[in-house]
């Protein structure tokens, strides 16, 4: 049986300071960055888009130390609450680059920092991941997506794990998490054979939750949810990415016991009594995220 360890840092009492800043579309980092561009679009939303369009955002070394920098910098600041990562209307990410990867053996593969950097790239984040994808999201680009915690796509989004055609198989997490998503059969098709499926397929498989006709719609309703989560408790929209992602990892039994004791770790806190104060009286909730 798993043993459920909770993490208390998610019932944290952190001091919380309001924004001062403006709340218009502004650049997030005074860095220069070359692959990626950052921004934040809405209120408490930090939005990092794959800028590197002669490649259709092929995953290369730079990028994927770019995206881990602005990644973590996102997720460091008290001014955000949600990230979207997405890329252009022609390509969320073609892949990984495979003029870098083709002279690497298997082992140089696995302990360049690429291949480690890219696999974990999502997972210390502790705020919610939102892939907003638009064209090609084949192979690392379709386990990029799969590594976020919530999907929005285009009806004609091309996503696929293609490793098959070059001799080997999804090594950033694909096969495992296309599995989960859509079940061992489906799953076993689309690796074995390296074919691709459209958005629309995908949010009727449960690869993505929505799906919208163009790139300006999939956008404007990426931004308009993200905006959303961010008006909740920072604190609780980062307990419901816990738990919701503890269900991939854990049987029921020890999955229910960790959500029981983060629900317990929420209860009583400031932010849970200015909740339901607001609920019960109709007001917006003030949340000191404590």
């Amino acid at each position: 049986m798993n043993t459920v360890r909770f993490v208390r840092p998610i019932a944290a009492r952190v001091p919380f300071q309001r924004s001062t800043l403006p709340r218009v579309v502004r650049a997030y980092s005074s860095k220069s960055f070359e692959y990626i561009q950052t921004s934040t679009p809405k209120p408490g939303v930090g939005q990092v888009t794959l800028n590197r369009p002669k490649a259709l955002n092929a995953l290369c070394t730079p990028l994927i130390n770019e995206l881990n920098e602005a990644l973590n910098e996102f997720n460091a600041s008290d001014e955000t609450s949600v990230i979207v990562l997405t890329g252009s209307e022609r390509a969320f990410a073609a892949g990984a680059d495979i003029k870098e990867m083709a002279p690497l053996t298997f082992s140089e593969a696995y302990t360049k920092s690429f291949i480690e950097s890219w696999s974990l790239l999502t997972t210390q984040i502790k705020k919610p991941i939102i892939a907003a994808v638009s064209g090609h999201a084949l192979g690392g680009g379709c386990e990029l997506a799969m590594m976020c915690d919530l999907i929005y796509c285009t009806e004609k989004a091309n996503f696929g794990q293609p490793e098959i055609k070059l001799g080997t198989i999804p090594g950033a997490g694909g096969s495992q998490r296309l599995t989960r998503a859509i079940g061992k059969s489906k799953a076993m098709e689309l690796i074995l054979t390296g074919k691709s499926f459209s958005g629309a397929e995908a949010e009727r498989w449960g690869v993505a939750a929505r799906t919208f006709p163009t790139y300006e719609a999939l956008m404007e309703e990426t931004l308009k949810t993200a905006e959303t989560i961010a008006g909740y408790s920072k604190v609780a929209v980062q307990a419901c990415k816990e738990v919701v992602n503890k269900s991939q990892d854990l049987g029921l039994r020890d999955g229910v016991e960790f959500e029981r004791r983060v629900f317990h770790s929420l209860f009583g806190s400031q932010d849970q009594k200015i909740g339901m104060k607001a609920f019960a009286e109709k007001t917006k909730a003030e949340w000191t995220h404590s």
